[in-house]
């Protein structure tokens, strides 16, 4: 028997602090393929529809630090990707790419029917952006907008970075299969995070939120295994190889779309915040800018800056700084 992955610690340190983040609704969508995908509804219902959802292995309870800023605003529907999160374990042979797109415009629909008909602009980080838009691609007009959080989007053939962006999958595939699978508790996986470097420019309290949101109860075993198994995780690094993305913003899309990137000149970045550079020179009919100091994490480094810039690509404000020559950062 398992619980859901999210718990609030015990010491009152998860997002309630913020007031409340229990959702207003809930609505448990079933896919085509059985698979169950859990949606949230949270904040302002006269707000204007936004759809969140998260990067590989993550999970969107733990981004509350960027999210919990929208609520008075905006009527957020969160949801996290099949076998991630509040999700139920499905067949592993159906955890890909092309499964990920379907699931999104089934999500879709399941949104129109659980919570009324409105037009809806995703909000979505890494592997959820690149689904959005193979979805948006595929299935035009579901979408009023995309904004993208740092989308490792790969390469189109013969751009220098594709063999960078290629290399790195793969050191994140070998990453992601080295992951303990469970946990005694939480906490040692929220002190894992706050061990590695790379995370740390977190909010406090971030790396305790991410490993409650990333790891479920097992109460026979007594102990958290984590919601998206490391297979799948690496497996999803290890297919993203697929050029239709790229070539697709660059057609463009037939909706807004607005790119809100790392950092691309801080040393040791991984490739993703370069990739969102060079695709908004080629892709110039995005809307583009980076944050400053931030990593792939950026909306669990700087969420107040990250809502800022939201704001701005959903008010139409945003530009492309690279086609607009106004530097690299807002």
């Amino acid at each position: 028997m398992t619980s859901s992955c999210w718990q609030v610690t015990e010491d009152g340190s998860g997002p309630n602090q913020f007031g409340t983040t229990e959702p207003d609704a809930v609505h448990d969508a079933v896919m085509s393929d059985g698979a169950v995908i859990r949606l949230r509804r949270h904040g302002n219902p006269e707000g204007p529809r936004l759809a969140l959802s998260h990067g590989n292995g993550l999970a969107i309870q733990g981004y509350v630090d960027f999210w919990r800023l929208l609520l008075p605003d905006y009527d957020l529907i969160l949801f996290d990707m099949r076998n991630h999160g509040e999700n139920p374990l499905h067949d592993a042979e159906n955890h890909h790419w092309e499964r990920f797109a379907e699931d999104m415009e089934e999500i879709r629909d399941a949104m129109d029917r659980a919570f009324g008909q409105k037009p809806v602009t995703g909000v979505f980080h890494s592997l959820s952006a690149v689904t959005s838009v193979m979805h948006a691609d595929r299935y035009p007009g579901r979408w009023s907008g995309l904004v993208l959080f740092d989308p490792p989007i790969y390469p189109r053939d013969g751009h220098p970075l594709q063999p960078v962006e290629y290399s790195h999958m793969r050191e994140m595939d070998q990453r992601a299969r080295r992951r303990p699978p469970y946990y005694d508790r939480p906490g040692l996986l929220a002190a894992q995070f706050r061990r590695r470097p790379e995370f740390a420019r977190w909010v406090p309290g971030a790396a305790d939120r991410l490993a409650e949101a990333t790891l479920r109860k097992d109460d026979i075993r007594d102990r958290w295994e984590l919601c998206c198994p490391r297979e799948l995780e690496a497996h999803v690094y290890l297919s993203n190889t697929d050029v239709s993305v790229w070539n697709a913003l660059c057609r463009p899309l037939p909706i807004p779309v607005s790119v809100i990137a790392a950092d691309p000149t801080l040393e040791g970045q991984p490739p993703p915040a370069k990739i969102c550079r060079a695709l908004a020179e080629e892709a110039t009919a995005i809307a583009y800018c980076s944050i400053p100091d931030t990593t792939h994490f950026l909306q669990i480094e700087q969420p107040e800056m990250c809502v800022a810039a939201l704001k701005d690509a959903l008010e139409g404000r945003l530009g492309n700084q690279v086609a607009d020559s106004a530097g690299n950062s807002i």
